[in-house]
């Protein structure tokens, strides 16, 4: 693409664009303010004495400053194996890598990676367990494939006759609800059910709305509980203790996902490779003065996209913020996916390779994408979300385990 002499007009766009949010400041509430399901032993204890439990969980699955795994060998629990999503146990994976199965080699474990090919436990695999226990950190949207690994650990449960434990924890972007609702032809291990991108939801009421749906292959329903948080206020934002994921390293990345994560099926990057992943954004031949970055190959992002190439384009770390917030007495009523940049970087560009395969995908429909290419509205692609999320708030709002926005 040619380079054009346009950097006032980009820098005019931009900061009309970076006002709205700069001028509502974020406000993050201290997670240790919340006691998590994962804290609460003695109301899950009983339900694994003289049982064989298997453990679903990550890097994020912790009580205080330890894993849950080595909180109930302490504990004396029978914990038989361990259940590893996206980024493996440890959280040293890089996303969409594939994780083989292995041993801990703290506790001596097995391993069992739930992502890749093996993304359900099968019946060998849950042969010598009675529970499974999940707890795994959740960050609220629907292309983040925890609550697809959520959905298989159910489903396996039920088909097996085992019990299924878990344990909540707070959503980072638990305070407002946003996006097209997934329709069925894009139904994928990005998105598996018929909710919005940002659904406004923690964990344990989204496995009760899946098992309550009856979202689970042949209509099957497990043995679910679930251990509710103590002191969840869903109208605040909670700073996370430890990162989600690797590409998630703090509460700008986490915030901006929403909007950035719907990047990733473009030609742009979102960070990758650098030191702030989902808080740029950037392509080797954008002109802009504003910032700039190079993706470098990493443990964590062995081949990020434009490898070693300077992308030009946007920083979002320190208060910038993507989604504008509207708040009342200290608390957020009201937040939104950043759609205006979809719609200014794809007339930067203005050619038709700008979105990949996988663009609908991420979206949960195909209208999205036609929409940016016909220059609709901001306001006209937020009307047609409408009528499908006040359908999909009735149906949240029965697996509501603590007061609404």
């Amino acid at each position: 693409m040619k380079r054009k002499n346009n950097h006032l007009i980009y820098l005019f766009l931009f900061l009309s664009l970076f006002a709205t949010a700069q001028s509502q400041l974020l406000v993050i509430k201290d997670y240790t303010a919340v006691t998590t399901g994962a804290q609460q032993t003695e109301n899950y204890l009983p339900l694994l004495k003289n049982k064989r439990v298997g453990i679903v969980t990550n890097a994020t699955g912790i009580v205080g400053n330890t894993s849950l795994v080595d909180t109930l060998l302490k504990l004396n629990v029978n914990v038989k194996k361990i259940f590893s999503p996206e980024h493996g146990f440890r959280g040293d994976a890089e996303a969409g890598e594939k994780v083989g199965n292995g041993k801990d080699s703290k506790t001596n474990l097995p391993v069992i990676s739930l992502y890749g090919a093996n993304k359900k436990p099968t019946k060998e695999q849950l042969k010598n367990i009675d529970v499974l226990v999940f707890d795994i950190q959740d960050v609220g949207v629907r292309f983040y494939t925890y609550i697809s690994t959520l959905h298989y650990v159910m489903e396996a449960c039920a088909e097996n006759e085992k019990e299924c434990i878990v344990l909540d924890r707070p959503n980072p972007n638990g305070f407002y609800m946003d996006g097209p609702v997934l329709k069925p032809q894009f139904k994928s291990f990005l998105g598996m059910h018929p909710v919005p991108i940002v659904y406004g939801m923690t964990i344990g009421e989204y496995a009760k709305m899946i098992n309550g749906e009856k979202w689970l292959r042949d209509s099957v329903q497990c043995k679910l509980t679930v251990i509710e948080l103590k002191n969840y206020d869903r109208k605040q934002i909670y700073e996370l203790p430890v990162k989600p994921s690797p590409n998630l390293p703090n509460m700008i990345a986490i915030l901006n996902y929403p909007s950035l994560g719907l990047f990733e099926g473009t030609i742009m990057s979102v960070g990758r490779g650098t030191d702030k992943p989902f808080q740029v954004l950037g392509h080797p031949n954008l002109d802009t003065i504003l910032s700039s970055f190079t993706p470098r190959a990493t443990a964590l992002s062995k081949n990020p996209k434009y490898v070693n190439q300077t992308c030009y384009g946007e920083d979002y770390t320190g208060n910038r913020q993507l989604m504008a917030y509207i708040f009342k007495n200290g608390t957020v009523i009201h937040g939104k996916i950043n759609i205006e940049k979809l719609k200014v970087f794809y007339e930067r560009f203005n050619h038709n390779d700008f979105f990949d395969k996988n663009f609908n995908y991420h979206a949960g429909n195909s209208t999205l994408q036609e929409q940016i290419k016909n220059n609709v509205s901001k306001n006209e692609i937020r009307q047609s979300w409408q009528k499908d999320l006040e359908a999909f708030k009735l149906i949240r709002k029965k697996y509501l385990l603590y007061a609404d926005f």
